[in-house]
């Protein structure tokens, strides 16, 4: 347990939390949305400082990332919590583990002694949303990028500026959810999340770092060819350049009844993103070498093939095409 940042003290020992766009006013002995931050007497507690609920070593390409350090392997760990309550939640076990902050204690230090036992160039904040562990992960970040270790961050996106702010020169990277590109989506599957704050945090979080989106694409919900075209446009519009993957959803907590993703739809919505003037769009989750490998933009030649979330080969020397000579937007 730590003392937690961005909060304000009201009236009355109130609470008021910045950290996430949930704002959430928090009265005493009461925790936020995310449940893992609590106000004790007047002052705002993350009480999963520390308690790392899931670790592993995982191959970069997983987060998805494909365009920051491309065959990488990282240390990946999570608390419990998260400020979203996404029907279709992957992680739901650790993500609504709420009446019990459980963990394996593993302090900021001892994370980054294991990432350098195991010879791993960077760390991830993952699995659930670092977010609600900004306390615990930027510690951890300071730490790691005195030793050259760099961080990255999968995140649904809805951390506040004040948040984006304590992030800027620590986490290198982020990879962003866009769960979708109409409010109902979010409303109704998300619980009550606002798209704007959404599209907001990734144009800030492009500002101080590299960034890669996400668009689980849910059959029956968001795998429209108009919302797709109307994604993929504000992602050109914003920076042609920003990698765009379309994973394939599985059945999964309450939404076992939704069947998976098909490889056409995410086929067909990398095409739709191409065509919008994405310049680098991928699938994911289905394993398709073609549509996962990453080609120059300029004249088409195969940069990175992949397989699953293994890099077979990677031809980029300086972060240039072989052929043509052409910058990619690559960190190697």
């Amino acid at each position: 347990m730590k003392e937690a940042i961005l909060y304000k003290k009201l009236e009355n020992k109130e609470i008021l939390c910045y950290l996430c766009h949930r704002m959430c006013r928090i009265e005493d002995g009461a925790r936020g949305f995310c449940r893992v931050r609590e106000n004790r007497d007047g002052k705002l507690y993350s009480l999963n400082y520390g308690k790392a609920v899931a670790t592993n070593i995982d191959a970069i390409e997983k987060k998805p990332f494909y365009h920051f350090k491309p065959g990488a392997e990282v240390f990946s760990f999570a608390t419990v919590g998260c400020n979203f309550r996404c029907e279709f939640c992957q992680n739901w076990d650790i993500s609504n583990a709420f009446k019990e902050i459980h963990g394996e204690e593993l302090s900021p230090e001892r994370i980054v002694e294991i990432t350098k036992e195991k010879n791993l160039p960077g760390i991830a904040y993952t699995y659930t949303e670092p977010t609600i562990f900004m306390e615990y992960a930027l510690d951890t970040a300071r730490i790691a990028k005195k030793e050259g270790i760099f961080n990255v961050f999968v995140t649904n996106g809805y951390m506040t500026p004040a948040a984006i702010k304590e992030m800027k020169g620590l986490i290198d990277a982020s990879r962003i959810d866009l769960k979708g590109f109409d409010e109902k989506t979010y409303k109704e599957l998300c619980y009550n999340v606002e798209l704007e704050y959404v599209l907001q945090d990734i144009k800030e979080l492009h500002k101080v770092m590299h960034i890669e989106l996400i668009n689980l694409i849910i059959p029956g919900y968001n795998d429209g060819e108009e919302d797709i075209r109307a994604l993929s446009k504000w992602v050109a519009e914003l920076d042609k350049d920003i990698p765009l993957h379309f994973t394939a959803f599985y059945p999964a907590f309450r939404m076992m009844d939704t069947p998976p993703t098909k490889l056409e739809t995410l086929k067909k919505a990398r095409s739709i993103a191409m065509e919008e003037g994405v310049r680098y769009a991928y699938t994911g989750n289905r394993g398709d070498v073609e549509t996962e490998s990453t080609y120059c933009y300029n004249c088409g030649e195969l940069l990175i093939e992949r397989r699953g979330f293994g890099v077979i080969e990677n031809k980029l020397k300086e972060a240039k095409c072989p052929k043509c000579g052409k910058k990619q937007n690559i960190v190697l």
